[in-house]
């Protein structure tokens, strides 16, 4: 008001039009509701002072841990978050952890293990580069994308989830049959790197769709379209199952996604009571 119409358009127009556009209402004359997303109901890895998780030697930076900012998950804060760990805490923490090897001297690389994963490596670099497929990485980064998107997405239901499943795993073999990585072993590959990342992303999306369907709750960030108060003052609202979903999953890797093995890890909450929450 006191810089005036034109001061405040010029500035920021674009996200008044967009206001606009979304809530059917002119912002310049009726307040803008603003109100808590989704990004604040969601935590992160607990990291210490130094940034390093419970499992000794690894380091979680940036959005995804939960130190300095806490459950704020906005754009600017996060990346503030990311450069801050990156260029200003990691450089003085890890060392620390470090030092104790720091005369360790040359690993041996004479066991069964590393031969192991070294032809594994090989074996799929080498597959990468002289499959004569048609179809690009993109295209199948792409069509998981979608698919994510559409039905694992921050809303998703018990049948999106299942079609998710069998068309990732679809997408998958295509993928592995189908594939063309462009260039040579030897050299700097980006195609090289990214094939191998989508090839995991492949494995991983429908790991994401097993594990939504298997949580039958709304929870966190995520809405699950069966488990919503049907009535009463939060009629509508998402609805928790504390009772039978206090538990962190981890699944054990079995080959194929659908074959993953769920390890329950218990919630207890000793100093908090567990709530649900409503934005009416």
């Amino acid at each position: 008001i006191k810089l005036g119409q034109e001061i405040i358009e010029e500035k920021y127009g674009n996200l008044f039009q967009m206001y606009e556009k979304i809530i059917a209402e002119n912002p310049y004359e009726t307040p803008m509701m603003i109100y808590p997303a989704t990004h604040y109901t969601m935590g992160g890895v607990w990291v210490d002072y130094n940034l390093m998780t419970t499992v000794e030697g690894l380091y979680c930076i940036g959005e995804a841990n939960f130190s300095d900012h806490g459950a704020n998950r906005l754009g600017a804060s996060a990346l503030m978050q990311g450069l801050a760990d990156g260029y200003f805490v990691l450089p003085y923490t890890i060392g620390d952890y470090l030092s104790d090897d720091i005369r360790t001297g040359k690993i041996s690389t004479e066991t069964k293990e590393f031969d192991e994963v070294e032809k594994e490596v090989k074996d799929k670099i080498e597959f990468f580069i002289n499959n004569k497929g048609t179809k690009t990485v993109d295209h199948f980064h792409k069509r998981l994308g979608k698919v994510m998107w559409d039905k694992v997405g921050m809303s998703r239901n018990e049948k999106d989830l299942k079609e998710a499943m069998a068309e990732i795993k679809a997408i998958r073999e295509e993928f592995w049959k189908d594939v063309m990585v462009p260039g040579s072993a030897n050299e700097m590959n980006p195609e090289l790197e990214k094939a191998g990342r989508v090839a995991d992303f492949l494995e991983l999306g429908e790991l994401f769709a097993k594990d939504a369907l298997v949580r039958n709750e709304s929870c966190g960030g995520h809405f699950r379209e069966e488990s919503v108060e049907l009535d009463g003052e939060q009629k509508g609202e998402a609805k928790r199952n504390d009772k039978d979903f206090a538990f962190v999953s981890a699944w054990e890797y079995k080959g194929e996604p659908a074959d993953a093995v769920l390890h329950k890890e218990e919630l207890e909450f000793k100093d908090i009571e567990l709530k649900q929450r409503s934005y009416k």
